[in-house]
């Protein structure tokens, strides 16, 4: 019995030729004895495509090269069907495979991405919209939406926005927070919904985070000035800060005092005065090393 394995590529993610890649898995397929199904993402109707393509092939596990957002996609779009997903880290943002320790060398990726066991990750739900990695209420989202717009890419492009950013940036807002059967209130600069421990950068804002503990962390940054951003950035985040609250839940709501940016997984969702946050517990099977 032929094994099929579904392999989703976004052609455009982290402006990388795809071709090589592309021919680098089928050869790793071909030598286990896997069948290949390719699909490119087009940005129009993917989900229903990828459906389509697993009740044709019912694959062993879909393999994904990509970023943040692809995963996701892929991850919505078989989230009724039990099936093991692989990652090949290939976009820009890349946070999930930081956070799952994936390693840097093509070889080893595809080992894990085929073969390896997995976790059953939790994902959150934010007005609806599915999170699996970092989604951000403040000054982080003016970043990521400075960035979109921007023409300089990479760490150097964050850096530029974030200076632009902060120096720009808006008043504090203050947030309401009902979690744990708990109201607080807190004059905030950015509050991080956190399903696990660091950005794509590497950078660690949530030490605490675990993908599978059916609970999300709220990380409040009450003042950020550049001391504390620069401490975050080189991975120092200061956890016994006063400037530093961390909630632990699986469900919560918080309301701003103004429509403040928000962003999930690195995709700029406008600005929201409430959102309403829930854990969806083991929602996908992600191999792991």
């Amino acid at each position: 019995m032929k094994k099929n394995i579904i392999f989703v590529v976004n052609p455009i993610s982290g402006d990388l030729d795809k071709s090589d890649l592309i021919e680098t898995v089928s050869e790793f397929s071909a030598a286990n004895h896997f069948d290949l199904e390719v699909y490119e993402t087009t940005g129009k109707s993917d989900i229903a495509a990828i459906k389509k393509l697993y009740n044709q092939y019912k694959p062993e596990r879909i393999i994904v090269a990509g970023g943040d957002g692809t995963i996701k996609m892929v991850a919505e779009a078989v989230e009724d069907y039990d099936i093991v997903i692989g990652i090949l880290p290939a976009g820009s943002a890349n946070g999930l495979s930081v956070d799952l320790n994936l390693p840097a060398a093509i070889e080893e990726n595809l080992k894990i991405a085929f073969l390896h066991h997995y976790i059953e990750m939790d994902m959150i739900c934010i007005n609806g919209k599915k999170s699996i990695h970092l989604s951000d209420i403040g000054l982080n989202a003016d970043l990521v939406k400075n960035y979109e717009q921007s023409d300089v890419r990479g760490i150097w492009g964050y850096a530029l926005q974030a200076y632009t950013t902060l120096k720009e940036s808006n008043e504090p807002f203050t947030a309401t927070i009902s979690a744990n059967n708990k109201t607080v209130e807190y004059v905030a600069r950015m509050i991080v919904i956190a399903n696990s421990q660091k950005y794509g950068t590497g950078v660690i804002i949530n030490p605490n985070g675990a993908m599978n503990d059916g609970k999300f962390e709220l990380v409040i940054l009450k003042n950020l000035d550049l001391l504390l951003i620069g401490k975050i950035i080189t991975g120092n985040m200061p956890i016994d800060s006063d400037d530093v609250v961390i909630i632990s839940t699986d469900k919560a709501d918080i309301k701003t005092d103004y429509p403040v940016s928000f962003q999930i997984d690195g995709e700029y969702c406008g600005a929201q005065s409430n959102l309403e946050i829930h854990i969806l517990h083991k929602q996908m099977k992600i191999a792991v090393p």
